[in-house]
């Protein structure tokens, strides 16, 4: 069941994010479908990363039914950028499914997100995850945020030997209000998160 919080963290947006929404608004810029994703991002302001990206290894501030816990490490984090694509089957636009793009701190391509829902890294890395329940929703105008468990990984780089994933400090991607006007009509709604992928530590 999905729980939700009435308190959400947002910090200072800093340089670096700034840098950030500058680069991404120049890689996606010809991109229609994420166009609405960067409306939300640079005009409506950025909430700030719980941590750095890339190197850095923090885990995010998240509520306890997303928490990591046990020898555990985040090994990378990425923000995204994307959209959250819904068809409506004749009762409900039913479970989204992911189309983004993720960015390290200075707004380099580092993966993409897709359909499992998976993840690729540049270097040819993969990591399929599945949704821990609960979800917990700390923006009633956003898609949860979530605790992922990876099911499998393959291929060397940045998502080896992944075990969990979060999906945190989310905004947009829920899926239209209205019904949809007729069997098979797709909504692609416009979404940011940060992702931090953990893995297996012997401290």
């Amino acid at each position: 069941m999905m729980k939700e919080q009435n308190k959400t963290k947002k910090i200072n947006e800093t340089p670096a994010l700034r840098r950030l929404g500058q680069s991404v608004l120049t890689t996606l810029c010809s991109n229609k479908a994420t166009a609405g994703a960067l409306a939300l991002l640079l005009g409506g302001g950025l909430t700030a990363l719980a941590a750095g990206s890339g190197s850095d290894n923090r885990a995010p501030e998240v509520p306890e039914d997303i928490a990591v816990t046990g020898n555990y490490k985040v090994h990378f984090h990425g923000f995204g950028v994307g959209v959250q694509i819904y068809t409506w089957d004749g009762v409900s636009w039913g479970r989204p499914v992911p189309s983004a793009t993720l960015f390290d701190d200075d707004g380099n391509i580092v993966a993409t997100h897709f359909a499992g829902p998976r993840w690729k890294s540049n270097s040819g890395s993969i990591v399929l995850g599945a949704v821990v329940q609960p979800t917990v929703t700390v923006d009633t105008n956003a898609i949860p945020w979530v605790k992922l468990e990876a099911v499998t990984t393959e291929g060397p780089g940045i998502f080896a030997d992944t075990k969990f994933i979060q999906r945190v400090n989310t905004t947009g991607g829920k899926a239209p209000a209205a019904d949809g006007t007729f069997i098979g009509q797709v909504a692609s709604v416009p979404y940011t998160a940060d992702y931090f992928f953990y893995r297996q530590t012997n401290d």
